[in-house]
C-alpha cells in the first residue's frame, strides 16, 4: 500500500478535525470555552467522546497484543473498572461540581492548604504529560512504520508533525472543540475495529455466531485466574482496576474536565454511567479482536513479531487487504488523537489555573498565557516521546499503568484522606509525603518477591502508593480538637 495514499488519507481525516475546530470556535476565543465549553455540553456526546479519551492507541494495539500471555484476564481490570467509575459518580462528582470548580486540584487548597494543593496539580502534570506521551509514541511508531519511513522523514520530525496537528485543531476552542473531535474520533475507530473483525471473520469462513463460538472454545478466552501469586490473580486485577478507574478518571483533569463541562451533576451523572457500560463492550471487542489476530496468524501460517504491541500493526499493514489496512490506520490514528488533544487541553488548563492564578487576570492576558502554555505542553510531550523511543523495552500499556501506579498513587492518598477524615495537616510537610510515598512503593515492588513469600506486584502499586501516602499524611495530621487545644488561649 502507497505510503503516499496513507498520508492522503490522515490529511483529510485531519481537515476534518480542523473544520469542527472551525465550526465550534468560530463564535470567538476565550478561556471559558477552552476549560469547560461553558458548561453546554450534551451528556450522550460527552460520554460518548471520553470513550476514545479513556482507550487511546494503546487499547487500540497493545490490548489485542496481549491476548497470547495473558488470555482474555483483562477483563478482570475492567470490572474493577465499572466499580471505581461508581464511586467517581456518586463521591467525587457532587464534590467537584458543589464546590464548582474549575481545575479539580483546587480542592485541594481548600481541603488542606497551597502546598497540598501544588503538589497534587504537580503530580497530575508529571502523570499526564508521561501517560499521554507514552501514547503518542504508540501511534507515531505505527506512522512512521507505514508512511514516514518509506518517505525518509525522521521519527523526530514526524513526531513534530504529529504533535503540531493537535495543536493545530485544539489551540483555539479547546474543550468546546475536544468533545466534538472526541467523538468523532470516537466513531471512526469503532468502525475501524468493526472492520478488522469483520474482515478476520471473512477470511476465517466464520458467521457470527461461529467466530463468538471459535473465540469463546480458544486458549485465548479465559478470563478468570485464582493463583495469588499469578501477575493476573483476579482480585489483584479487579482492585488495581477499582483504583485506577478512581484515580485516572475521578482524579484526573483531562477526564474530570469533560463532565464538568456538562449543564449540572445529574447529567454528569448519567454520562459517567453510560460510559461505563460503553467501555465494557468496547474492551471486550478489543480483546475479541486480539484473539482473532492470534488465531487468523496460525490458520494462514504467519510468523508474528514477538512482541505484542506489534502484533496487529504487522498483520494489518502486510497480511490485510489494502481497505482494512488504510482502516487500521485510521483507527489508531483516530483513538490517539482522541486521548491526546484532550491531555493536551487539561494540561493546558491544569497550568494555567493551578500555577499562573488566572482568576486575578484580564481575559486578553489569560488567552495569551493559555496559547503559550497550550504550545509550551506540546514541544514537552514531543521530547518524551522522543526520550521514551530511546530507553522502552515494554509492552506501553504496561509502561503506561505502571506510570500511573507511582504518579497517582499521591493523588489517590490525598483525595481518599482529604475525603474520609477531616483531620488537619502540617501542609508544608505534605510535599514531602508525596515524594517519599512513590521512593518506598518502588523500593517495596522491586523486593516483595523475597520480602512476602514470592507475592509479585503489579497494577496494585498504586494501591499500595496510595495507602503509604494516606499514612503519611495520616503521621502528620492532628485531630480537630487538640488544634483547637494548642491554639485556645489559658
Amino acid at each position: 500500500m502507497s505510503s503516499t495514499l496513507i498520508l492522503g488519507i490522515i490529511a483529510a481525516y485531519f481537515c476534518i478535525l480542523i473544520l469542527i475546530s472551525f465550526i465550534t470556535s468560530k463564535k470567538g476565543e476565550s478561556t471559558d470555552s477552552f476549560f469547560l465549553a461553558n458548561r453546554s455540553s450534551p451528556w450522550y456526546v460527552v460520554a460518548f467522546g471520553m470513550i476514545g479519551t479513556s482507550l487511546s492507541g494503546v487499547t487500540f494495539i497493545s490490548i489485542p497484543g496481549m491476548v497470547e500471555k495473558a488470555q482474555f484476564s483483562y477483563l478482570q481490570l475492567i470490572l474493577g473498572n465499572m466499580l471505581g467509575y461508581f464511586v467517581v459518580a456518586m463521591v467525587l462528582m457532587p464534590l467537584y461540581y458543589r464546590l464548582n470548580l474549575v481545575s479539580i486540584y483546587t480542592y485541594l487548597e481548600q481541603r488542606y492548604g497551597f502546598w497540598s494543593y501544588k503538589t497534587g496539580a504537580a503530580f497530575f502534570l508529571l502523570s499526564r504529560t508521561l501517560g499521554a506521551s507514552l501514547r503518542m509514541f504508540l501511534v507515531a511508531g505505527v506512522l512512521q512504520l507505514a508512511v514516514f519511513d518509506e518517505l525518509g522523514v525522521p521519527f523526530e520530525v514526524s513526531v513534530a508533525i504529529t504533535i503540531a496537528l493537535i495543536w493545530v485543531y485544539t489551540f483555539r476552542g479547546g474543550m468546546k472543540t475536544i468533545i466534538w473531535t472526541d467523538t468523532f474520533q470516537t466513531l471512526a475507530m469503532l468502525i475501524c475495529v468493526g472492520i478488522s473483525i469483520s474482515m478476520i471473520s471473512s477470511e476465517l469462513n466464520l458467521s457470527f455466531q461461529g467466530m463468538v463460538d471459535t473465540i469463546s472454545e480458544s486458549k485465548y478466552s479465559q478470563v478468570f485466574f485464582w493463583d495469588v501469586k499469578d501477575p493476573r490473580y483476579f482480585f489483584k486485577q479487579f482492585l488495581s482496576g477499582a483504583f485506577i478507574s478512581i484515580v485516572m478518571v475521578g482524579l484526573d483533569q483531562d477526564m474530570m474536565q469533560k463532565n464538568l463541562s456538562c449543564k449540572n451533576l445529574k447529567e454528569a451523572q448519567k454520562n459517567m454511567f453510560s460510559f461505563t457500560v460503553i467501555v465494557m463492550i468496547v474492551n471486550i471487542l478489543f480483546l475479541s479482536l486480539g484473539a482473532l489476530l492470534y488465531l487468523f496468524a496460525e490458520a494462514k501460517g504467519i510468523g508474528l513479531p514477538e512482541k505484542g504491541d506489534n502484533v496487529f500493526p504487522f498483520l494489518a499493514l502486510n497480511h490485510f487487504s489494502s481497505f482494512a489496512a488504510i482502516a487500521f490506520i485510521l483507527g489508531i490514528t483516530a483513538i490517539t488523537y482522541a486521548s491526546a488533544d484532550s491531555a493536551l487541553t487539561a494540561l493546558t488548563t491544569s497550568f494555567c489555573v493551578d500555577f499562573l492564578d488566572f482568576k486575578n487576570r484580564p481575559e486578553t492576558q489569560r488567552i495569551r498565557y493559555k496559547n503559550w502554555v497550550h504550545l509550551g505542553f506540546s514541544l514537552l510531550m514531543g521530547i518524551v516521546i522522543i526520550i521514551f523511543r530511546i530507553v522502552n523495552d515494554e509492552s506501553v500499556v504496561q509502561a503506561v499503568f505502571k506510570v500511573a501506579g507511582y504518579t497517582y498513587g499521591p493523588l489517590l492518598g490525598l483525595y481518599s484522606f482529604g475525603v474520609f477524615s477531616n483531620r488537619p495537616v502540617r501542609d508544608n510537610l505534605v510535599p514531602f509525603i508525596c515524594v517519599l510515598a512513590p521512593v518506598l512503593t518502588y523500593i517495596i515492588s522491586l523486593n516483595s518477591v523475597d520480602w512476602f513469600w514470592g507475592y509479585e506486584f503489579g497494577f496494585e502499586v498504586l494501591i499500595l502508593n496510595g495507602f503509604l501516602t494516606f499514612m503519611g499524611l495520616y503521621s502528620i495530621s492532628r485531630k480537630k480538637t487538640d488544634l483547637l487545644d494548642a491554639t485556645t488561649p489559658v
